[in-house]
């Protein structure tokens, strides 16, 4: 027995039906919870990409999902996004009654503000890194602390107005989770954190956060191809805040929208929604703002219109914008705004100025580790092997000394 449970420890085995349920009802949780791969049914919750019901839904799913995630649950990591959970939890939140709040506890850790500020302080540090390093980086950890810090508190005694900060500071926590999923393109996964974090924000009353994790949606469904889903979300974002909505924040969904818009070709509503969008970030008052939405500025909103640009095949307009995107200080974006800006020179006809800039791109996503950023790469590398000639091949020599360029695989066939 002691040989089989070492086997199971270090991954080399899992326990057979029998053991299975036992460990199960040992520890008074499911299958996924301790990234098993049995009871299936009975992890149902776990597994469904559902908008939580209650609060007290919300705080259960979210604790399995945490330590689902955390025990790579191959089931759940693995999993893919539910089409029909991005309009049920827009729609759901667009006509929830007043903000709901968890039942009252008798037992459990006992909440107060502190506790808040703490959560707080830990996931900007994690944010931080994650836009440093990429959402892989520090994923793994970000999810242990969530399950094992925070899910006590969500379990704990609190007075309704420490449970209204605790739900807002845990749904910008569990934003965070599903941003560093997306970009690791564990997509399954990060649309359930996007959806259990809309919740808790709901619950917490903070519209302006749930409109923003409405706009993280739609920058995943875009990117996922799905471009009719992610124009539906930025606009229930601008819809659902509007009484509350400030100008970055109107900024940023308008600049959602044009994204989606982009894709499907709708190149003069597009433009409509660029302009919307400075528009709002002209009139804009840092200190009416919400301090998570600071990043979103002028250099930021440049990188969204490069990526409109470029995919409505406006090549010299995705360069002007492409160029004004560099900001300096946040690595993963100035990496993704530097491949527009190769993407754009490309399609302009440059080669060799767009793998000259390509190859700076290389440089500066070294440290990063970002599914996302391999697959911009990807695309790229996909575009480029339709041209020939010296700098073609002088690029493939240079970049595939390049862990970024090693991932997409295109190494060995250039």
């Amino acid at each position: 027995m002691k040989r089989r449970i070492a086997s199971w420890e270090n991954g080399h085995s899992s326990p057979d039906d029998f053991y299975g349920p036992l460990l199960c009802d040992v520890f008074a949780v499911g299958a996924a919870e301790l990234g098993l791969s049995v009871g299936e049914t009975k992890d149902a919750p776990v597994l469904d990409a559902a908008y939580p019901a209650s609060p007290d839904d919300a705080i259960q799913t979210v604790s399995q999902l945490w330590r689902a995630d955390l025990n790579r649950y191959d089931p759940l990591i693995s999993a893919e996004p539910s089409e029909p959970a991005w309009n049920e939890a827009s729609l759901r939140w667009l006509v929830a009654p007043e903000p709901g709040i968890p039942r009252p506890r008798t037992e459990g850790t006992r909440v107060g503000l502190r506790d808040v500020t703490a959560v707080k302080t830990t996931a900007d540090m994690f944010a931080q890194l994650d836009d440093q390093f990429g959402g892989d980086h520090a994923r793994h950890s970000v999810i242990q602390y969530l399950s094992n810090d925070v899910a006590p508190l969500l379990r704990g005694r609190y007075t309704e107005q420490v449970g209204r900060a605790l739900f807002s500071t845990v749904a910008e926590a569990t934003l965070l989770a599903g941003w560093m999923s997306y970009d690791a393109c564990h997509h399954g996964l990060a649309q359930r954190y996007f959806l259990q974090a809309l919740r808790l924000a709901q619950d917490a009353n903070d519209r302006r956060l749930a409109g923003s994790i409405l706009s993280a949606m739609s920058h995943q469904a875009t990117f996922l191809g799905r471009y009719t889903q992610a124009a539906t979300l930025a606009r229930a974002a601008l819809m659902g805040i509007s009484a509350v909505a400030t100008p970055t924040l109107r900024a940023q969904f308008h600049a959602m929208e044009a994204r989606a818009l982009a894709r499907t070709g709708d190149v003069a509503a597009c433009e409509a929604s660029l302009n919307a969008a400075t528009r709002a970030l002209e009139s804009r008052n840092s200190g009416d703002e919400p301090e998570w939405i600071s990043y979103f500025d002028a250099a930021e909103l440049a990188a969204e219109a490069a990526h409109c640009f470029r995919d409505v095949n406006r090549a010299c307009h995705a360069v002007t914008h492409a160029e004004n995107a560099m900001s300096g200080s946040h690595v993963r974006s100035d990496f993704f705004a530097t491949m527009v800006l190769a993407d754009a020179h490309l399609r302009a006809g440059d080669v060799e100025e767009a793998c000259r800039v390509a190859l700076d791109a290389l440089d500066l996503g070294e440290q990063l580790k970002s599914a996302r950023c391999v697959s911009y790469l990807a695309e790229f590398g996909q575009n480029l092997s339709r041209v020939e000639g010296t700098a073609t091949r002088d690029f493939h020599q240079v970049a595939a000394e390049h862990r970024l360029w090693q991932a997409t695989g295109r190494v060995a066939s250039a």
